[in-house]
């Protein structure tokens, strides 16, 4: 539950901007580039900036890296990773994915100050907690 409430707001916190710019996707302006997704047209039709899908696996890093600080390195590594395959993929610009990355960071801060979240959050660190004891 948690992860989806961090991802939903991350994932669609951009999609203003994204009405906004109107970016095409770097695949649609560059007959080059072969998208390593399936080349569909929700996905021609659709805007580049901010990548939305870096938000959302970069909020789930953020969070993660939250839950265990032990392994927040690697854990946020991890989020570069994947917002970097959405670039690899030639679906988005290297801008997009950097402006999904402080999207994600915004709106997992701003998740912070929900009491909803902060439940889900506390109620996540116990189920680590049993899961792998010390």
């Amino acid at each position: 539950a948690l992860l989806t409430r961090a991802g939903r707001a991350a994932g669609y916190a951009g999609d203003p901007a994204k009405r906004v710019y109107q970016r095409p996707r770097p695949f649609v302006t560059d007959n080059s580039i072969t998208p390593c997704i399936p080349d569909e047209p929700a996905l021609r039709e659709s805007f580049s900036y901010p990548s939305g899908h870096a938000a959302l696996g970069f909020s789930w890093a953020l969070v993660l890296a939250e839950l265990v600080p032990a392994r927040a390195d690697a854990l946020i590594e991890r989020g570069r990773d994947f917002s970097w395959s959405r670039v690899v993929c030639g679906v988005h610009y290297p801008s997009d994915v950097e402006t999904g990355r402080t999207v994600a960071a915004a709106a997992v801060a701003r998740l912070h100050a929900d009491p909803d979240f902060q439940r889900e959050l506390a109620a996540a660190r116990e189920e680590l907690a049993a899961a792998y004891p010390n």
